[in-house]
């Protein structure tokens, strides 16, 4: 995630220089704590909340469950990853729902800060879960604000309630009550209010949501942060929680490339847990907040349960097993293969998905290199076929590539690039589909035995052709292989990979592998 991109530098290079040692003295520990204090610091994290953080990591590292770990700076990334789960908020909170609906939403926080874009986000999230929200505006003093609101709620195919016209005119506490009866003449479940924010903190802000608060009684008020706000989010937030008392936090613009720390230091500091994280511009950019998964993210270990959410989100199942048994069948074609990368953008920005795979901070400047476009440039050549072509590439002679570059505007090679990958695609994903094990690009040839059933066998015929004996240039060793060319050859063991007939496995075997698995 860009906005922590330094932090999880920092962190990673400094446990990077822990794992080189064996044992750790209580020196090195002090010396790693140091340098956590510095990265937290740098990105401004909150005084009193690094200092509690280091506290508990220091703590915890010198003691025993650290001096008797098998891998002591392995149990040392464990507690400063718990730790940070902890100044995250711990477990993950979703949204309450009130009993009798609708269910009111208040929106708070400074001007900027991504209000009613989330919004949109937060609504287009609900209908996908079945809900019916209708979008409040509440927000009257900012320029075209009830416009914006209007915009975003017809993107996110939501209703909206709009009153007054905004621009300084109308009020605010009216809309919103009024918002909250017309919701339930109309039998929406959900209610989001937006409400006006401010460059600064004023009491007029603070009263204005005050008797919203009163008079609407929302069963959450989200506190809409800004991740990029600095060392001012912490006394913001307490500030806000002071006059509006908010029961959970939404960071915004996570994205982006600033420092971002502070965000940190908003759940530790205010007792008030994260919900959701907005990362991107499109409505679709939003998480649920899970501190163990951001945590893992910051010490770059990964989020591949957010990215297998998104996946399973994206694909469909039943898509997914017609393609199964196209690859069995070797019925695997461009139309597919375009199917598929049409699933994959639905995931969303290709950089963010392999971002969240676990040791990708040591390949930042392969991931800022990686062109979006280049999946559209791939569709653009795929569509420019004719449907034999893209059903049988074995067609594409030169005078057919020369018109699919000029249909999509991209060169000969272009094209001869596409088909050549996606024919070592399609030769892989078939391997695969037949229980083999395919050559991976840069791994060099499968070990003996690994290939095809059967290979094996072909090269021990071939073998038997140096009759001759050796012709090694070492004496010795010529003289100890034509020495061995005199044995019998001993008879194949093992199984299926060209490598003889199968043998049972005995009582003992059997008794090994119950204990593996650890059944008595």
């Amino acid at each position: 995630m860009a906005t922590f991109g330094t932090l999880s530098d920092r962190l990673t290079e400094t446990f990077r220089n822990l794992r080189t040692k064996g044992k750790l003295s209580a020196a090195d520990i002090d010396g790693t704590v140091r340098e956590i204090r510095r990265a937290l610091l740098d990105a401004d994290v909150a005084l009193e909340v690094v200092k509690a953080f280091t506290a508990k990591v220091r703590e915890r590292a010198l003691g025993d469950e650290v001096n008797r770990a098998l891998n002591p700076a392995q149990q040392v990334v464990q507690i400063v990853n718990e730790e940070l789960v902890a100044i995250l908020g711990g477990e993950q909170r979703r949204l309450q729902f009130a009993k009798t609906p609708p269910t009111v939403i208040m929106l708070a926080g400074l001007q900027g800060s991504g209000k009613t874009t989330f919004a949109g986000k937060l609504a287009k999230q609900l209908q996908k879960e079945g809900h019916t929200p209708l979008l409040v505006a509440a927000d009257l003093q900012r320029p075209n604000a009830v416009n914006q609101l209007e915009v975003v709620a017809e993107r996110a195919g939501a209703a909206v309630y709009a009153p007054f016209p905004g621009n300084g005119v109308g009020d605010p506490v009216k809309a919103s009550r009024d918002g909250v009866e017309h919701a339930k003449r109309q039998q929406h479940d959900v209610v989001i209010i937006d409400t006006a924010g401010r460059l600064g903190v004023d009491e007029e802000l603070m009263k204005q949501a005050g008797d919203i608060r009163k008079k609407t009684q929302p069963d959450e008020v989200l506190f809409v942060i800004d991740a990029m706000i600095g060392q001012d989010a912490v006394n913001t937030a307490r500030a806000f929680q002071e006059g509006v008392d908010f029961t959970g936090v939404v960071l915004s613009k996570l994205d982006g490339d600033a420092r971002g720390g502070a965000a940190l230091s908003v759940a530790s500091v205010t007792g008030r847990p994260i919900i959701y994280a907005s990362t991107g511009e499109n409505l679709e950019d939003l998480e649920a907040f899970h501190p163990d998964r951001m945590a893992s993210r910051i010490l770059d270990l990964g989020d591949v349960l957010t990215l297998i959410e998104q996946a399973q989100e994206a694909f469909d199942e039943e898509e997914a097993q017609k393609v199964a048994e196209k690859l069995a069948k070797e019925a695997f074609t461009l139309d597919d293969f375009l199917q598929q990368m049409q699933q994959m953008k639905k995931m969303g920005s290709m950089k963010k998905m392999l971002g969240m795979m676990p040791g990708m901070s040591g390949m930042k400047e392969q991931l800022e290199n990686f062109d979006e476009r280049e999946i559209d440039r791939t569709e653009a050549i795929i569509r420019s076929m004719t449907p034999s072509e893209r059903h049988n590439t074995k067609i594409l002679n030169g005078s057919r590539r020369a018109r699919i570059a000029r249909g999509s505007g991209m060169t000969v090679t272009d094209v001869n690039s596409l088909v050549n990958r996606f024919e070592q695609a399609a030769k892989m994903m078939k391997t695969v589909a037949r229980g083999g094990t395919p050559n991976m690009p840069g791994m060099g040839a499968m070990p003996p035995g690994m290939g095809k059933p059967g290979a094996s066998a072909k090269r021990g015929k071939k073998g038997k052709k140096t009759k001759g004996g050796s012709r090694s240039g070492n004496p010795a060793k010529r003289a100890a292989e034509n020495a061995g060319l005199t044995h019998e050859p001993q008879a194949p063991t093992g199984s299926g990979f060209g490598l003889g007939a199968p043998q049972e496995p005995s009582e003992s075997d059997l008794a090994e592998i119950q204990k593996l698995f650890g059944k008595n």
